[in-house]
């Protein structure tokens, strides 16, 4: 059976209309209404894919609290530091934990979304995407 939910990779910029960059938000930061937003949205979505340092954002929304997660290896110890509550998987390109998916740098991204696609359609649309692009696919990510 086929997923015909929508899969939305963001970055960290990306996650939520006018939510800063910074990988440390803080709750007097003018972003809380945006994580309060983003809170609500995520409520309502099947999976979305967090690449790159996308997972700070999520995590500052208390939905990653208990989750495995990744984020890429430069920034892993930050993510960690920051949220306690988080177990970060080093060396994990991605980490699916269902509702939300994390990744490490830009390369990791492309493995995600391609894992996706074979979770939510097939693995054969996700190979022939892969061929389309000439991406070697790195499948090596972990199921949380």
């Amino acid at each position: 059976m086929t997923d015909t939910r929508t899969i939305r990779p963001v970055a960290a910029g990306d996650a939520a209309p006018g939510l800063p960059a910074s990988r440390e938000l803080r709750p007097s930061s003018p972003a809380t209404a945006s994580i309060e937003a983003l809170q609500a949205h995520l409520n309502t979505v099947g999976p979305e894919g967090y690449r790159v340092t996308g997972a700070f954002v999520l995590a500052q929304t208390g939905l990653l609290d208990g989750r495995r997660v990744t984020t890429h290896w430069e920034d892993q110890a930050d993510l960690a530091r920051q949220f306690p509550a988080l177990t970060v998987v080093p060396d994990a390109p991605w980490v699916d934990g269902g509702d939300v998916v994390t990744s490490g740098g830009i390369s990791a991204g492309i493995d995600m979304t391609l894992h996706l696609v074979e979770r939510l359609h097939s693995r054969r649309l996700a190979e022939r995407t892969a061929r389309q692009m000439e991406y070697l696919w790195n499948e090596g990510g972990v199921t949380a």
